[in-house]
């Protein structure tokens, strides 16, 4: 029997919360990285217009940095691309939830493969953001010029 009231569709609803919730977090992860990626090109733009002015150590210095940045420009567009993904999964696990309902199809492992495939895809996302991390502090290690040698760990005493 399709769905022909109002009490019917409330459960349908209540299982579509949880994809809601994940688009709404997701958009604000895609909020941060966008503007990581803005930040990382500007940054880039920045470091080419000083190049025509360095010579020797300093040139090839921010000419590392600026292939770091780069790296991390193409790192955070792989993040968005799957946070992104993620979000398109979670909007058709919506879907698939109210037309196998309308249908009363027994669609279950569907839905599920879709959740799934969101939860890779975040995950996915979430781990290049991490090395997009990684690698703004290199740049910033670059920039400051802390050569490898001369860190130590922090000791902290009590």
């Amino acid at each position: 029997m399709p769905l022909t009231s109002l009490e019917q569709l409330i459960p349908e609803l209540r299982d579509a919360i949880g994809p809601v919730i994940l688009i709404s977090g997701v958009g604000l992860l895609l909020l941060t990285m966008t503007n990581r990626l803005g930040r990382a090109i500007d940054r880039a733009r920045q470091l080419q217009r000083e190049l025509s002015e360095r010579n020797g150590h300093e040139r090839e210095q921010t000419l590392a940095q600026v292939a770091i940045i780069y790296r991390r420009a193409r790192m955070i567009r792989v993040s968005i691309l799957l946070a992104a993904i993620s979000v398109l999964l979670a909007a058709a696990l919506i879907i698939t939830l109210f037309v196998t309902a309308l249908l009363q199809w027994q669609q279950g492992t569907f839905a599920g493969l879709i959740f799934i495939g969101s939860m890779v895809s975040l995950f996915g996302s979430m781990i290049a953001f991490i090395c997009d991390i990684n690698l703004s502090l290199r740049a910033l290690k670059l920039e400051l010029e802390i050569p490898e040698a001369k860190t130590k760990p922090i000791s902290i005493r009590h």
